[in-house]
């Protein structure tokens, strides 16, 4: 695939029709500036989909059409058409030529067309993203690119290689996924909102329709199931009184018993501790002397053994070894003396007889030098008579060739001497130029240039610290601002996550206080006298919410009204309406008179018990005139911790009426409690008005929080663009300072080079003077000998016209010479004799030398070793006889001691058995006393708790007796003897109705016009008075307590919610269903193609990670093999930002040309920076080829030896690529395949082309 053809018509200068056929290869095109060549890249760009107007040198996309020049008027649209030669199939269109065509209408519409089909800029895009083509137009490099690659974000450099491996196709993809899932989130979000209310509303609306079908069931269940489980607690109840009676018989017999064991048990335990103490005091003293007399015989026996030692030791001491007899010592000195003298005597005589050889030989050398000298003597004469004028006169000849080239060696040092102080002085004043400094090319030790650039460079790196400081400033600064906004947002985060948790909680708590009966619609009603409810006007002391609640009862939930005549409308509203129970509080009552409660305080007071209080006292009135009448419904009660205090509050104050903080009730008539884990209504209460003041507080706090996070956020802008600003002026310092030291370091180059070359030339003519001044003299010397030499010859001419005489004096000489040396050789043997004879004499004397001295000292010391020997011998007789007595007396003390050490080990052993056996004995008796006091403790304690159960079990069935009268009408008896245990329990609610109804039947016939009024109300109890055994005819399973308790608590809770009952739930349930149905399924397809959307982002990040990493590697590879090309000895590599995350790295570029050590491009030079980008450009285009490259003066700022190297590589491009360039190089259109020439004529670009062939290119 190539470019065809490039037809432009009012785009820009070309105001006329023209057509570029392009062919293969390369292609120039030339011309002088400003006469459109870059308009030609502007129409290649803007046809392929280019939008940005500055991208096209432009201020709006209108500055492309033609806008006059000349006598030509403006034109109405601009129209560039793209002919791409399909052949080999690269554009996904079955065509083998694809005409790209885009116009725009100066009135602002525009249109795209593929081979005359009109189309959209995203197909136009999507055809030539395959072939590398895409918005980053990688493959058109016009003016200003390379700056732009060079300045790039890592990110813009990961988007070139993108766009050449085909990889934006895919990210415009992920884009429309992207706008599609954010625009489906706004339908999903209403779909969802709408479902959820739906499904709200639904479910009240199913509860209602449920209610109608199951209320009189529900309540026949309770019923059932509480009359059993009553009647199994009163059964239950009977059983354990009466055995508790039983056992409380025997324990006070096992008690009497236990008791009588202990006593007989501490008597004999008094016994036993006394002969054990008896004992301890006679084993004490036994064991003490034990000890000592171990002791004593330890100590005796150590000392025996010491002097048994000691006395061995002294036996066997070895005696003194002695030597040499002091008297045949002294002998052999004297002998030795009288050795000394002979020697010495013989040493003289042979020193006399050595000088005497020594004078021989010297006589004889010099006789035979004598001889030796004249003999050589006369050679000389001869040879130097035969050799002396041929040697002089090559002297002559030889020293003034030497003189004249040193003069003319002199002569051109001086020339190079004054050239080389010329070019240095220039050098020098162009660096004193450069650095404003005249005394900055030499400083006091000669270094050229040294002060002048220490000086440049001092400021440039000044400059850097400060913008290198200030970048590093504003870089922390942003580090600060974006932590600054991480805690804003944690914050912001933290604070929404409390508020709508608190939010929830209220909301919550707020329908746990929406009553279930018609005390809550009344307070919504808005009648005239009703307050509220009560829980809403008074506030309640912290912690006492359930014991107020407990005392209340269940008007802690009742409305308020304001007096008798509200609480009659109120009523007749509630029948009325049908809104169930009621429960009223009026608020205008008369003050009551005194409760007692406060007497109640000061009896519990006075008894001793802490924590009780005033109920009336922790409760506060939030609405006026309300005090009475809770001075009423609180009236004789306090408030307790728990049950203990509880129970001896009431002991205290059997009047009172006591509540606990758990919410259980103590009062002379009855006693309840509440089950652990329930709220009461106060307590409810307030806990929704603490989560209403939380919410608010953190709605509070969320506010502040958002305000803080749009500081922060405000805060990291500007500190993003304060890093911006920074970066920008430290790249200018950098670039400043590369500028300015490769400007310093060529002009100091220059200067040493300068000056090494003058100090070289004048080393050179100093080094010519004096070997000119050298060779004269050698010249005027050989002239001067040379004459000697011709005058001593002609006046000896006479002496030698008779050579014989000279030889026969040289024979004679020799026969001479002979007999001397003869002569001085038999000398030296002799002195070499008498030598030796000296030697030996001498080692002689010296190794007998002090041998006597020797001698006579020793004798002295064996004589003293001999008297000191003696004297030992006696200090260790004397004390071998001390240590053998000492032994002796000390094994006699030993085994006295051992036979007491016996007896007392004897005495000690009985005593100790004795007292181990009063020891086992006490333990015995206490263990059995432990066990007694243990037994009788427990039969203490289980009479006690045997008499506070049976006491709480009486009180239990009166509570059972009480609560049977009250909910089911019913005495003890007949309730045990109809729904106790013993009784079957029917099948199923069918059967409990029908013998429901029997049993109202029968009660209604018992009971005669007593119950005339009927029993209408489903929901009341019927069957309360006048029960005639409807169940004897009922079948059914035998009781379990475990499933009536679960039947009734689930019967309770369903009854519970049920609430009113609405007649036309099931209609308004049944449409509201089938429209939640629909919107569900609508739901379900959301998510399942929100599902499907997230698919094709994850496969599209797969794939993108995947084609971008190989496409990485090959570029980083090319980049380093062109760079290596463009840069010999450099090197260069790509670097990723985040290797971690192949989906959002950066790439940074590090380049080190040859013989630098810097890395960064903005401390390359102009040249070096424009090469660095193009060699990346290259890198992508060999890792990923695309069908053409259009340069536009990409090689402008190269010198020739670099512009060689890229055109090399362009020549290899254009074996698989059309490469379109626009240059003004001269060696660039040498090596193009065509030639186009631009010109430019009254405001009009016109184009004439010419092909190249072969070696004929020019």
């Amino acid at each position: 695939m190539h470019l065809k053809t490039l037809t432009i018509k009012g785009f820009k200068s070309f105001a006329s029709s023209t057509t570029l056929r392009l062919e293969p290869g390369i292609t120039a095109v030339v011309g002088p500036n400003g006469s459109g060549k870059s308009n030609v890249v502007d129409a290649l760009t803007w046809v392929m989909g280019e939008q940005g107007a500055k991208n096209l040198r432009g201020g709006s996309m209108a500055d492309v059409i033609f806008a006059g020049a000349g006598k030509r008027a403006p034109l109405g649209r601009a129209e560039v058409s793209l002919t791409i030669d399909n052949t080999d199939g690269a554009l996904p269109i079955d065509y083998t030529e694809v005409t790209i065509t885009r116009t725009l209408f100066r009135g602002g519409g525009s249109e795209y067309q593929i081979n005359g089909t009109p189309c959209r800029l995203l197909d136009v895009q999507e055809l030539l993203s395959d072939t590398g083509l895409g918005r980053q137009m990688h493959v058109i490099v016009g003016q200003g690119r390379l700056d732009e690659v060079l300045s790039a974000t890592p990110e813009e450099r990961r988007g070139f290689i993108e766009e050449a491996a085909g990889v934006l196709k895919h990210r415009r993809r992920k884009e429309r996924a992207l706008r599609k899932l954010d625009s489906m989130a706004a339908d999903l979000a209403r779909v969802t909102d709408l479902t959820a209310e739906l499904r709200r509303q639904l479910g009240p609306l199913a509860r209602q329709a449920a209610v109608a079908r199951r209320a009189r069931t529900i309540q026949v269940e309770v019923r059932d199931a509480a009359a059993r489980l009553l009647a199994d607690d009163v059964v239950q109840t009977q059983s354990l009184l009466e055995a508790g009676d039983e056992d409380q018989t025997m324990l006070a017999r096992r008690r009497a018993g236990v008791e009588e064991a202990e006593r007989v048990a501490r008597a004999r335990l008094a016994e036993l501790s006394a002969v054990e103490a008896t004992s301890g005091q006679r084993l004490a003293r036994a064991t003490s002397v034990w000890e000592e007399l171990t002791r004593a015989e330890q100590s005796l026996a150590s000392l025996a053994e010491v002097a048994a030692e000691r006395a061995r030791g002294l036996a066997g001491a070895p005696r003194p070894a002695f030597g040499t007899d002091p008297a045949e010592l002294e002998r052999r000195a004297e002998v030795a003396a009288a050795e000394e003298a002979e020697l010495a005597d013989a040493i003289e005589d042979a020193r006399t007889a050595l000088s005497d050889a020594s004078r021989e030989r010297a006589d004889a050398e010099s006789a035979e030098s004598s001889a030796e000298a004249a003999l050589s003597g006369l050679q000389r004469r001869q040879a130097e008579h035969r050799e002396k004028l041929a040697r002089a006169g090559g002297r002559v000849a030889s020293a003034r060739s030497r003189h004249e080239a040193a003069l003319a060696g002199l002569e051109q040092a001086r020339s190079s001497l004054a050239s080389a102080e010329r070019r240095a002085e220039e050098a020098r004043t162009a660096l004193a130029e450069q650095t404003g400094s005249p005394d900055a090319a030499t400083t006091g030790e000669g270094e050229p240039g040294a002060r002048g650039e220490a000086g440049a460079d001092g400021a440039l790196d000044s400059e850097q610290a400060r913008a290198a400081a200030a970048h590093e400033a504003a870089t922390e600064a942003l580090g600060a601002a974006r932590d600054a906004v991480s805690a804003a947002t944690d914050a912001r985060r933290e604070a929404a996550s409390e508020r709508a948790s608190w939010t929830a909680r209220r909301d919550t708590l707020a329908l746990s206080l929406h009553a279930q009966d018609g005390t809550a619609e009344l307070a919504e009603a808005g009648l005239p006298g009703v307050l509220g409810t009560l829980a809403e006007s008074i506030s309640v002391e912290r912690g006492w919410e359930n014991a107020v609640a407990a005392l209340l009862g269940e008007l802690a939930g009742a409305a308020l009204v304001e007096d008798a005549d509200a609480a009659v409308a109120a009523l007749e509203h509630a029948r009325a309406q049908d809104a169930g129970a009621l429960r009223l509080v009026l608020a205008d009552v008369p003050a009551a008179v005194a409760d007692g409660a406060e007497e109640a305080l000061a009896a519990v007071t006075a008894a001793g018990i802490e924590g009780a209080h005033v109920a009336r006292g922790l409760v506060t009135v939030a609405r006026p005139g309300l005090d009475h009448a809770l001075d009423r419904l609180l009236a004789a009660a306090l408030v307790v911790p728990d049950l203990p205090a509880a129970r001896a509050v009431r002991a205290a104050a059997p009047e009172a009426v006591v509540a606990t903080r758990d919410g259980e009730v103590l009062a002379p008539e009855r006693a309840t409690g509440a089950g652990r884990g329930t709220s009461s209504v106060l307590e409810l209460a307030a806990a929704h008005e603490d989560a209403a003041d939380r919410a608010e507080a953190a709605a509070r706090a969320e506010a502040d929080a958002d305000a803080a996070l749009e500081e922060a956020r405000h805060g990291e802008e500007t500190a993003r663009r304060v890093v911006s600003e920074a970066l920008a002026a430290l790249r200018a310092a950098d670039a400043e300072a590369a500028r300015a030291a490769e400007a310093l370091a060529g002009l100091t180059s220059a200067v040493r080079a300068a000056e090494d070359e003058a100090g070289r030339a004048r080393r050179v003519l100093e080094r010519a003077e004096n070997e000119a001044s050298q060779r004269t003299t050698e010249l005027a010397s050989a002239t001067a000998a040379l004459a000697e030499i011709e005058d001593g010859a002609a006046g000896t001419a006479g002496e030698r016209s008779a050579p014989s005489d000279l030889e026969a004096a040289i024979a004679v000489a020799g026969n001479e010479r002979e007999a001397a040396v003869a002569a001085a050789r038999t000398a030296r043997a002799a002195e070499t004799e008498a030598r030796l004879a000296l030697r030996t004499a001498e080692e002689r004397e010296r190794s007998g030398r002090g041998r006597s001295d020797s001698l006579r000292a020793a004798a002295r010391r064996e004589r003293e070793q001999r008297a000191a020997a003696e004297r030992a011998e006696a200090r260790r007789t004397a004390r071998l006889t001390i240590a053998s007595h000492v032994r002796d007396q000390a094994r006699d003390a030993t085994a006295a001691a051992r036979g007491s050490v016996e007896e007392a080990q004897r005495e000690r052993a009985r005593i100790e058995s004795d007292r181990s056996e009063a020891i086992s004995a006490t333990s015995a008796i206490r263990e059995e006393l432990d066990g007694l006091t243990s037994e009788l403790s427990r039969l203490t304690d289980a009479a006690h708790r045997d008499e506070i159960a049976r006491a709480e079990q009486r009180t239990r069935l009166q509570a059972l007796a009480d609560r049977a009268m009250s909910e089911l009408g019913l005495e003890l008896e007949p309730l045990v003897e109809e729904y106790g245990p013993h009784m079957l329990v029917p099948e199923g609610t069918e059967e409990l109705l029908e013998a429901q109804e029997a049993e109202a039947e029968a009660a209604a016939r018992a009971s005669g016009d007593e119950r005339a009024d009927g029993t209408g109300d489903p929901d009341t109890d019927d069957d309360e008075d006048g029960v005639v055994e409807p169940r004897r005819r009922v079948t059914g399973r035998p009781y379990v307590r475990a499933e009536q308790e679960k039947r009734l608590a689930k019967a309770t809770r369903d009854l519970t919610r049920l609430g009113k009952v609405n007649p036309l739930a099931l209609e308004e349930h049944a449409a509201l269903e089938q429209r939640h149905q629909f919107l569900a399924e609508q739901l379900a397809d959301l998510k399942q193609s929100r599902a499907d959307l997230l698919a094709i982002v994850e496969q599209i990040d797969a794939r993108v990670q995947e084609v971008f990493a190989r496409a990485y590697e090959d570029t980083a590879r090319e980049f380093a093999l062109v760079f290596d090309r463009l840069f010999p000895g450099g090197e260069g590599r790509l670097v990723l930002t985040d290797p971690e995350d192949m989906l959002t790295t950066g790439i940074e570029i590090e380049a080190r040309p040859a013989g630098k050590k810097v890395k960064r491009l903005s401390l390359l030079s102009g040249g070096e920076r424009s090469l660095a980008a193009v060699a990346l450009l290259v890198a992508i285009f060999k890792a990923r080829p695309s069908p053409f490259y259009v340069m536009d003066e990409v090689e402008a700022a190269l010198d020739d030896t670099n512009l060689g190297r890229l055109l090399d590589i362009f020549i290899e491009l254009r074996e698989s690529s059309q490469l379109i360039i626009i240059t003004h190089q001269k060696r660039t259109m040498e090596v193009a395949d065509a030639l186009y020439g631009i010109t430019m004529r009254d405001g009009v670009t016109q184009a004439v082309s010419q092909r190249l062939a072969g070696r004929e290119k020019h």
